[in-house]
């Protein structure tokens, strides 16, 4: 689904001749791309998204860097390229949906966390990486397991 939303952007950004546009989710792109072939299938949607992710998670990296390196216009360009990424990342959860969500995984995985308290954080994030961020996460998870 993610993937088809990008591809239809892309057309539209073609025709509409938005240069940032087109280049950075023809990156967005390639990236799933290259994630399908090295592990030979296709991607989630939630696959996807933790790409995305990955992907402005490097940008506001570079963001940092440019302004060290006083490269004003390089930093124009990643903010730019941040704004189009960011578009195509669902809404994240609220703390209080996302408390519900890990009160509930808890609850599924009450013999996990007995035996290793650690493997509920994995767990937890397996499941909710797309729907909201890993420091959120954790946070949340401490209220409820002593980590």
């Amino acid at each position: 689904m993610i993937k088809k939303k990008l591809q239809e952007k892309q057309i539209k950004a073609l025709k509409a001749g938005e240069k940032v546009r087109l280049s950075t989710i023809r990156y967005i792109l390639s990236r799933i791309k290259n994630e399908e072939i090295k592990k030979r299938c296709e991607l989630s949607d939630d696959e996807g998204i933790f790409i995305i992710k990955k992907i402005i998670k490097e940008l506001n990296e570079s963001i940092e860097v440019f302004k060290k390196g006083k490269r004003d216009d390089l930093v124009e360009q990643a903010k730019a390229q941040l704004l189009v990424a960011r578009s195509f990342l669902p809404p994240e959860l609220t703390d209080d949906e996302l408390r519900e969500e890990i009160k509930k995984i808890i609850g599924d995985n009450q013999k996990i966390l007995e035996q290793d308290k650690k493997a509920i954080i994995s767990i937890c994030f397996r499941q909710l990486r797309s729907k909201a961020d890993s420091q959120r996460i954790v946070k949340i998870l401490r209220e409820y397991v002593d980590l």
